[in-house]
């Protein structure tokens, strides 16, 4: 049976009408789709940065240092997240042995966990802090307690600067070619699944050469120009430092 024009017109606007309101309902649809997944996505973000700042850091200064090296570090470490009470200090006698600084390491991180409950912590260290810690996570397998380390101008391979003290075994130590250095450098220098960074920079002035600082393994990070004290207050450099460690 033929229809006529004017129902036949009727059909294919109601056609048209439904069509429009299916893919309205798709396009809201999808819509919303994607608003809960970018909804997800920022509060598996929001999750991440909390559990990251919420790992304790240790700051291990360096020869003849204290904890009051780490002043301006804290103040930046919070302004990135932390909390105060997840922000320590470890202190061990600059004179004395670098085995014995690292093991009283391993007996502070076992305590900051015990204290934190975290499984992990982070490290960041200074100059002869460096040697402290890579004794400690190489020699004394304490990688499996560290997530983050970070070497700010760490005597890593030692520094010819060390002639001047060689006097105490923490510096015959530091000199290149000892045999701690040798121990800490020797195979792997970054072992674990512990992520490692360095930053170093050819206006130091005490780590000699440098490029002693850097790790095989590690983010070696140049810094343009920046002394061996100044690191200590560059806000830039401990901003860098902050971000990597809530990586």
């Amino acid at each position: 049976m033929r229809r006529s024009p004017r129902r036949l017109l009727g059909v294919l606007a109601a056609a048209a009408a439904a069509f429009t309101l299916f893919s309205s309902a798709s396009a809201a649809g999808a819509a919303d789709s994607a608003s809960a997944s970018a909804a997800s996505s920022v509060t598996r973000s929001a999750t991440a940065s909390v559990l990251s700042t919420s790992t304790p850091v240790v700051f291990v200064h360096g020869y003849t240092g204290s904890a009051s090296n780490w002043v301006t570090a804290k103040s930046v470490f919070q302004l990135n997240g932390w909390s105060s009470s997840n922000l320590f200090a470890y202190e061990y006698n600059s004179y004395g042995n670098n085995i014995t600084n690292a093991q009283g390491l391993a007996t502070f991180v076992d305590n900051v966990k015990a204290q934190t409950g975290a499984s992990k912590v982070a490290i960041v260290n200074h100059s002869m802090g460096g040697l402290v810690s890579q004794y400690y996570l190489k020699v004394l397998g304490g990688n499996t307690s560290v997530s983050h380390l970070a070497s700010i101008a760490g005597a890593n391979h030692g520094t010819t600067y060390a002639s001047a003290c060689l006097i105490y075994t923490t510096c015959q130590q530091m000199y290149p070619g000892s045999s701690f250095i040798s121990q800490i450098t020797s195979g792997d220098e970054t072992p674990g699944t512990t992520k490692y960074a360095t930053w170093y920079s050819a206006c130091d002035g005490i780590i000699l050469p440098y490029t002693s600082t850097k790790l095989d393994g590690a983010t070696n990070n140049l810094v343009a120009c920046q002394t061996h004290i100044g690191y200590l207050t560059d806000t830039v450099v401990l901003g860098q430092i902050a971000k990597f460690v809530a990586s």
